[in-house]
């Protein structure tokens, strides 16, 4: 990071960043002189960008696995970079680390019998997810049929589950015409098959207060459990989640056999009931706890300090797989350093007595790579300023390179993800900003909530926008280097991402110095 420097000329007085078509000055806003944003955008350079890629995404940082060692140098190079810039963290004196506690999976085991019959781990079911040991004896569970919650069919209507284990079956009905009854069209839904279903399935149970929830899922049980097996046999699985103070619903995924054990005639009975049978379940979970860290600096606002703009990027990548270091250059070493170049130009016109009329909290989350975990724990259990109080996210993840599959369009392009979603003046304020500014073609071709590349859910800002903070995702797209060791920072376009991070530079600025805080005109329920 190169040295701030002062400039000879003073700045004129701060006002708003940019004329936007959604904030017309008033009378009275025109008698103040503007501070030209140029001026700190320019020391946004490809050749400093390009120094502190080399560094960040070299062997030296193994990779940056969310827990391992090169994670750590990771959080300790970001934390000297913010000091250095003399921008303070939040948290007080030198603690730039938000810690965030994780559990690494390891297959956990369990002995099921239904009435005095016992049966296998792997070969009839598989613990999904337990958050501690656990025993449990019951004389009755809940059938709640496909596990469906939807508005136009719920499975859960007329049956309480709460404080119960749920029996649900995988899949969706379709009614006479051959359509998914959620949906009313052949299109697969979120409740149909796959890892979503899943997903969906146990928020749906969680929701309605049962304890545990066994489904049956024959395509999925013999995909997972080589892989279960393969846990058990290493000791680890390496996979990580969040660790809450709270337990989480237990879930195991059955087979066919064990669920005809619970209920006979579960393939051709859809309607809920409660089923009087004998289930003891006893798990032995045996996950270990890790701590891992999100890298906070602050850049306190003139007039509205208590009014947020969270501008984030990743910090992690793949680690070291089979003796080969992943980089991680672009993923997400590109948006990682754009997010220091930011903070040095805001902290220079701040030196310069222009800093942001609004607060920019800069945050480097971990865990990306492994379920946004970093994120959501900021989002879920820990936010540093209230959410009411976030103005919007910026969230920057992969801005370095061009994606092969863009055949038309401008070389100087960036996709933009989600910037319409919750706030139309957002989205208005991003155009005209570009316009004015930076000119690269905003490709909004992943910007859709049912792309299937599911974008819009696959990065950090998801966890701001599903709490009603307006976001906006700066993406280039995949290429044939993404999660790969061929990531490498050689492979960079360093004239794209020195664009790239002007443009979000611009935009922060452009929020952070409006009159008004912008409208969340389409929050969701």
């Amino acid at each position: 990071m190169k040295k701030i420097l002062l400039f000879c000329v003073s700045c004129m007085i701060l006002s708003c960043g940019t004329s936007s078509k959604s904030n017309v000055s008033s009378t009275k806003e025109s008698k103040i002189k503007l501070v030209d944003p140029a001026k700190y955008a320019s020391t946004i350079t490809s050749e400093e960008l390009k120094t502190m890629l080399y560094k960040y995404a070299s062997d030296e940082f193994e990779g940056r696995e969310t827990g391992e060692k090169g994670q750590k140098m990771a959080v300790e190079y970001l934390k000297e970079q913010y000091k250095a810039m003399e921008i303070p963290t939040p948290l007080g004196g030198d603690n730039y680390f938000q810690e965030v506690p994780l559990e690494k999976q390891k297959a956990s085991e369990a002995n099921i019998s239904v009435n005095g019959k016992s049966f296998k781990s792997f070969e009839d079911h598989i613990v999904l997810a337990a958050s501690e040991s656990m025993e449990i004896s019951v004389n009755d569970i809940v059938y709640a049929g496909y596990g469906i919650d939807a508005d136009n069919h719920s499975d859960f209507k007329n049956i309480s589950v709460k404080g119960k284990i749920v029996l649900v079956k995988s899949g969706e009905p379709k009614d006479t015409d051959g359509n998914y009854i959620t949906s009313g069209t052949t299109e697969e839904t979120k409740w149909s098959s796959g890892r979503q279903s899943l997903s969906s399935k146990k928020i749906a149970a969680t929701e309605n207060g049962a304890k545990g929830m066994l489904l049956m899922d024959g395509d999925l049980f013999s995909k997972y459990a080589p892989y279960y097996i393969k846990q058990a046999e290493s000791g680890t699985s390496g996979r990580l989640s969040l660790k809450s103070n709270e337990p989480s619903m237990m879930m195991l995924m059955i087979n066919e056999e064990l669920a005809k054990a619970l209920h006979s005639t579960i393939l051709e009975d859809n309607t809920p009931k409660i089923l009087n049978t004998k289930l003891d379940i006893a798990i032995k979970n045996k996950s270990e706890v890790i701590i891992s860290e999100n890298v906070v600096a602050f850049i306190k606002g003139s007039d509205k300090p208590d009014e947020i703009i969270v501008i984030s990027a990743h910090l992690d990548h793949e680690g070291i797989k089979d003796g080969q270091i992943y980089n991680g250059a672009d993923d997400d070493g590109s948006g990682t350093i754009a997010l220091l170049e930011i903070a040095e130009a805001i902290k220079m016109a701040k030196n310069d007595g222009n800093g942001p009329k609004r607060s920019i909290l800069l945050l480097h989350v971990t865990g990306e790579e492994k379920g946004l975990l970093g994120s959501r724990h900021y989002t879920d259990n820990d936010p540093i300023f209230p959410l009411a109080n976030t103005v919007a996210n910026l969230n920057i993840d992969m801005i370095g390179r061009i994606d092969p599959k863009r055949k038309e369009g401008e070389r100087n392009y960036v996709y933009l993800i989600g910037s319409d979603k919750l706030s139309t003046e957002l989205h208005n304020i991003s155009e005209d900003v570009n316009t004015k500014y930076t000119n690269i073609e905003l490709d909004y071709t992943y910007n859709d909530e049912n792309d299937p590349n599911r974008f819009y859910y696959r990065s950090d800002h998801y966890n701001f926008a599903k709490n009603n903070i307006p976001v906006i995702f700066y993406f280039n797209g995949t290429h044939d280097d993404y999660h790969k060791t061929s990531d490498t920072p050689d492979k960079i376009e360093y004239d794209l991402l020195e664009n790239r991070t002007r443009l979000v530079f611009y935009t922060a600025w452009e929020l952070a110095n409006r009159t008004e805080r912008i409208v969340v005109d389409k929050a969701s329920k």
